[in-house]
This record gives C-alpha cells, structure tokens and sequence, in this order.
C-alpha cells in the first residue's frame, strides 16, 4: 500500500476573521493539484507550494483522503520531499 502524500494541519491559522489550513503534498506538486481538483478546491488557493483551506473545507478534506498531520511534522516533509520554498520562492512563482 502507498503512502499518504496528501496532508493538511489543523485549521488553526487566522487570517481575516477566519481559520485555515494548509493542503500539501510531500510526494510532487503534480499530486496535489490533481488532489485539489478533484476536491473542487479552486487554483486561486494555491500559493507556491501549499493551498490554503478555509476551515469550513477540513473535514470535507480528509474525508476525501488528506492525512491531518501537525504543522510541524508537515513541514519537514515538504523539506524532505524537496517541495518546501521559501517566502521569496513562492512570491516569485505568483509572479
């Protein structure tokens, strides 16, 4: 059986009055879009190398399959799957 690759931390980020949550993947970008898609998560979401979820979308999310994973643990393996930019990266690539 494959792993999970697909992960999201609790929605405890706030941002404009609302919570949020970060889908990644720690396998390839290409595995999180077609994640998102299928999730109807919009592209707009996207920022780099993470979509940020509005909390009102996690449990749908992990329904359809994202491992909940602390924040921590979910940033070590972006850097260990070679997916994790830095700030400058990912506003570079919004660009």
């Amino acid at each position: 059986m494959a792993s999970v690759a697909v992960l999201i931390d609790e929605p405890i980020w706030w941002f404009k009055g609302r919570r949020w949550s970060h889908l990644v993947s720690d396998a390839s970008y290409d595995e999180l879009h077609e994640f998102a898609e299928r999730a109807g998560i919009p592209r707009r979401g996207f920022h780099g190398d993470h979509y940020d979820i509005p909390e009102e979308h996690f449990a749908e999310l992990v329904s359809a399959g994202a491992a909940v994973t602390p924040s921590r643990d979910l940033l070590r393996r972006m850097r260990a799957g070679g997916l994790r930019l830095s700030p400058a990266e990912r506003r570079a690539r919004r660009e």
